[in-house]
C-alpha cells in the first residue's frame, strides 16, 4: 500500500490512546499549537508531529518494547532535525495530564523568544 494511503488507514484506525491524545492536540487545543496526525515523514509515518517545533509524539503499545527498528527510526528522524517523544499507551490513558505537560515543556524549548524592540528612531516609517 502506498504510504499516503496507509497514513489515511492509520488515521481511521487509531488506538484508544492515540484518540485520547489527539483530542488534546487537535485544532490548536494545546496552547494554540498545530499538530498533524499519522503524517508521512521520509520513509516513516509518525503518530503526531508539530512541524514548527520539529516535534514528533509517538503513542506506543507493547509491540514497541525494546524495538531496534524504533531506535533506528528515531535516529533517522533526529538526523532530520526532529525531537521524538515516546509515551506508552498506558501512560497516555492513565495519566494524560503528565503526558501533556511533557509535550508542553518540549514545545517551550523550541519556542522562539520574542524579538527585541528596535531602538527609538530605527523602527522605519515616519516619526511624528
Amino acid at each position: 500500500m502506498e504510504q499516503r494511503q496507509f497514513a489515511k488507514v492509520l488515521r481511521k484506525e487509531m488506538t484508544e490512546a492515540e484518540r485520547l491524545l489527539w483530542r488534546h492536540l487537535r485544532v490548536h487545543r494545546m496552547c494554540d499549537q498545530k499538530f498533524r496526525r499519522q503524517q508521512p515523514i521520509g520513509p516513516y509515518i509518525v503518530d503526531f508531529v508539530h512541524f514548527g517545533a520539529r516535534l514528533i509524539v509517538e503513542a506506543d503499545g507493547g509491540q514497541h518494547n525494546g524495538s531496534s527498528s524504533d531506535a533506528e527510526r528515531d535516529a533517522w528522524l533526529r538526523s532530520q532535525g526532529f525531537s521524538v517523544l515516546r509515551f506508552w499507551n498506558d501512560d497516555i490513558l492513565l495519566n494524560i495530564e503528565a503526558v501533556l505537560e511533557v509535550v508542553l515543556k518540549e514545545l517551550a524549548k523550541g519556542a522562539p523568544s520574542p524579538p527585541a524592540p528596535l531602538p527609538q528612531g530605527e523602527r522605519g516609517g515616519e516619526r511624528t
